[in-house]
This record gives structure tokens, sequence and C-alpha cells, in this order.
């Protein structure tokens, strides 16, 4: 079963309604059927409740916090294992830490699709699967 990581640019496109929303919708859907794995890292979680809470206050941001994963997805934690492997990402491939964290997850397991619309992954295309979402 294939496993797609979320980075926080493809969810907060389907929170918008934005080009690609109904590819994310189709893998959100899917996890809850079982059919695919998803997941998020921690740091790209956080990405996102600050963009809501920036743009839309604390309730929304709440709201939408407590209804966009289906159950049967994953935030995976930031372990300092993790952090470091990312940070090297960081220094060697030139990418934003948070960045990093996402691609590192895409690369730790088998399988893993990192889903953005962060055109910036094209750099770094030869170290994992990345797909992306359309263009505004």
């Amino acid at each position: 079963m294939t496993a797609y990581v979320l980075d926080s640019s493809a969810l907060i496109r389907y929170i918008d309604d934005e080009p690609g929303a109904e590819r994310v919708e189709e893998l959100l859907s899917a996890c809850a059927a079982g059919k695919a794995e998803l997941c998020i890292s921690a740091m790209q979680w956080g990405e996102v409740a600050g963009n809501l809470r920036k743009r839309l206050g604390k309730v929304q941001e709440e709201r939408i916090l407590s209804s966009v994963l289906p159950s049967e997805s994953e935030i995976i934690p930031l372990t300092g294992d993790r952090a470091v492997l990312a940070a090297g990402i960081k220094v060697d491939r030139n990418l934003s830490y948070a960045d990093s964290i996402a691609l590192e997850l895409a690369m730790s397991f088998k399988d893993h699709v990192l889903v953005t619309a962060d055109f910036g992954f094209k750099a770094v295309e030869d170290l994992a699967r990345v797909e992306f979402l359309p263009a505004k």
C-alpha cells in the first residue's frame, strides 16, 4: 500500500480549496477507507496551524484542525534522530528546515510519496518520490 506524506502546502491547498485540493481530498478519502496510508510531520502540522491562526483566528484554527485529517492518518513526531537527519538535508541540499523535515519523512520509509504544492522540492526529487500539486 502506498503511503503519502503531506507537506503543509498540500494541506493548506486542500483547506483553501485551491488547485490540487481535489487530489488531497482523494488521498484523505483513500486513507479513511483503508486504501492508502497518510501522514504529516508534527512540524508541518504546526505550520498548518500557524497559517490558519494567522489568517482565520484561534477558533477557526481549532475547528479546522479537529476535522481535516481522518482518524486513520498519523501525525509523526519529530524525534532527535529525525531532526538531525533533516538538518543534514537542510545543509547539504539548501532546503528550508521545515521542508527538510517533510522530505526526511518521505525518505525514511519505502513507498512513501511526498505530496506538495511547493516547487522548491524540484531540486531534491532525486532523494524521494514527490508528487506536485498543480501550480496556482
